[in-house]
């Protein structure tokens, strides 16, 4: 949708003021030569409702970033935008799924047309539900479309060319909370709840690995199909799962007795069977062995030809004719070929050995044959050792002629590794400085948590001093507390004929005296002992009542009342009571 424009050179005139381009409202320049550095203030492209890019929501624009809105002329009115340097207008959080939106300050002579007119720019409206003081609540189709509704919120709209104050107004969209909003919102979060449900189970399913499979049940027509199946090789390891299976189920009983103990002796048939494969891979596994062997040793065999090759090309008849460059390379070959003619040749005695090892001495006497090759070997290696000796006495004759070269060489190299050296000695420094450091920390780590485990030590042997002293305080009050009941025997006696046994029944006995005393009608068990329970949770009713009902010149009860208003009260009698004791 296009959108006309009041002015189109006026427009660009004061664009090009500004220092910005001159774009129209669907985003081509007005002014195709147009020059940014004439203006004022560069960088600040204009913004309009219809352009394109704004279908999602636009990205978040700079606080200190102005932004420059045009005219929007509608059939029956005219929208003005606002002071670009006014700040923007306040809006409430927006609400999860929230495609409604609040506009107030609409014209009082404004319609729902007019509403219509001037929102549907924005997108499809769904429903309009206006209000007669000014305001209305608009449902639009998409989400994104309330974002362009919010880019109208500070217009000035006027209706038609009236400037009565009923035809204009200042609109102020804001987001608005609807059930309906929130209801699509929450069923669409479900939808997709319920979509990432699905795809985890599938890619669970697809990650999990396959079940076995299912075994089937015992039969006397499937028993007949696993014998057959043990009797061959192919499916043997199939058929004995199944067996296996059947066993462990329960299946075997006196009736199917036979038909197992006939698949059992199936599965033993092929014990034999499987002795003779293992025969058969170890045969194989020696004549591989044997031909590994063979070829390593055609091969060692190769490398001290190439080892002889190098040794008479070092003797002095030749070596005094090829370069420097070339009898360095000639030794460095020399000394590979040396090394890995040695790896192969400790490898193939360590099989040599390992096989020594594993004979028995029924088989020493079939190894002749390769005890001599054995030994032939070891002639070849003492022939090879004297050809070396004479390579290198040539050798030295060879090198005494280099010496002085390279003792040039290497003092030119000192030299030059002077500063070098100097540097590796002061890192050298610096480390066993901070080696120093770190073996002072320790030991002074060292002699803390020494004087700590003396300090503990020291504690301990006071608490043990102090448990020792308590021990002889005991030992001692248990002789006075067993000497005092043996002298006081005769007392308990006495004490146990009384019917008060105790210090604390004594107590009781004159607080409840005295709360007794103070009701001169009497009060019930419960009551007594709700008294009591305020000065002692722990006290009991039944060991209350039974300690009055023991102190009969002292408590009595009574029976009061009449019906179903009949109750016992204990009263106190201590002063009738001394009297007749």
């Amino acid at each position: 949708m296009t959108l006309p424009m009041s002015d189109p050179t006026a427009w660009a005139t004061a664009m090009n003021n500004l220092g910005m381009a001159p774009l129209g409202i669907a985003g081509q320049p007005i002014l195709p030569d147009f020059d940014p550095a004439l203006g004022m203030m560069t960088g600040i492209p204009p913004i309009t409702p219809m352009m394109p890019g704004l279908g999602i929501v636009p990205p978040p624009i700079p606080p200190d970033m102005p932004v420059v809105k045009e005219i929007i002329h509608c059939k029956s009115c005219t929208l003005f935008p606002p002071n670009p340097n006014l700040p923007p207008p306040a809006t409430r959080e927006r609400p999860p799924g929230c495609k409604t939106v609040f506009v107030g300050g609409l014209p009082e002579n404004g319609t729902e047309q007019i509403i219509v007119e001037v929102f549907e720019q924005c997108g499809e409206i769904i429903a309009i539900r206006k209000s007669k003081k000014n305001f209305c609540h608009i449902r639009f189709a998409e989400e994104y479309m309330v974002d362009k509704a919010l880019y109208l919120s500070g217009y000035r709209i006027r209706l038609g060319s009236s400037t009565d104050k009923k035809d204009t107004g200042r609109l102020h969209v804001d987001f608005a909370q609807a059930r309906d909003d929130l209801y699509e919102w929450e069923c669409k979060q479900r939808m997709l709840a319920r979509e990432e449900r699905h795809r985890r189970r599938m890619e669970e399913e697809r990650l999990r690995p396959p079940s076995p499979p299912p075994v089937v049940h015992y039969s006397d027509h499937e028993c007949s199909i696993v014998a057959e199946k043990l009797k061959d090789d192919s499916k043997f390891s199939e058929a004995v799962q199944t067996l296996l299976t059947w066993i462990e189920r329960g299946e075997v009983n006196r009736r199917s007795a036979n038909n197992f103990y006939s698949m059992i002796q199936s599965a033993n048939s092929h014990v034999r069977r499987l002795v003779n494969e293992k025969a058969a891979h170890e045969k194989d596994m020696e004549e591989a062995k044997e031909k590994f062997k063979q070829a390593l040793s055609g091969i060692l065999i190769q490398f001290e030809q190439i080892v002889a090759v190098y040794h008479s090309a070092s003797k002095q008849k030749a070596w005094d004719h090829f370069t420097k460059a070339q009898r360095k390379n000639i030794s460095v070959w020399c000394k590979q070929a040396e090394e890995i003619r040695n790896i192969h040749n400790d490898e193939l005695m360590g099989i040599r050995r390992e096989e020594e090892m594993e004979m028995s001495d029924d088989e020493i006497e079939e190894t002749t044959e390769t005890k001599e090759t054995e030994e032939s070997a070891l002639v070849s290696q003492a022939e090879a050792l004297k050809e070396e000796n004479d390579s290198l006495r040539w050798q030295l004759d060879a090198y005494r002629n280099e010496v002085e070269l390279l003792k040039q060489e290497q003092g030119k190299a000192h030299r030059e590794d002077d500063p070098n050296k100097e540097q590796q000695l002061k890192l050298l420094q610096q480390a066993l400085q901070g080696m120093q450091q770190h073996l002072l920390k320790l030991q002074e780590e060292y002699k803390r948590k020494e004087a700590e485990l003396e300090k503990i030590k020291d504690d301990k042997l006071q608490v043990e001093k102090m448990l020792e002293n308590l021990k002889e305080k005991e030992s001692c009050a248990s002789r006075l507390c067993a000497s005092s009941q043996d002298s006081d025997y005769p007392l308990e006696k006495t004490l146990n004929s009384c019917p008060i046994k105790s210090e604390r029944e004594a107590l009781l006995v004159g607080i409840i005296s005295t709360f007794l005393h103070v009701h001169p009608f009497g009060a019930s068990i419960e009551y007594i002992c709700s008294y009591l329970h305020r000065l002692d949770n722990k006290i009991c009713t039944s060991d209350v009542e039974c300690l009055m009902s023991r102190l009969q010149h002292t408590f009595k009860q009574e029976m009061t009342g009449v019906g179903a208003s009949l109750e016992k009260r204990w009263k106190f009698c201590g002063f009738e009571g001394l009297k007749l004791t």
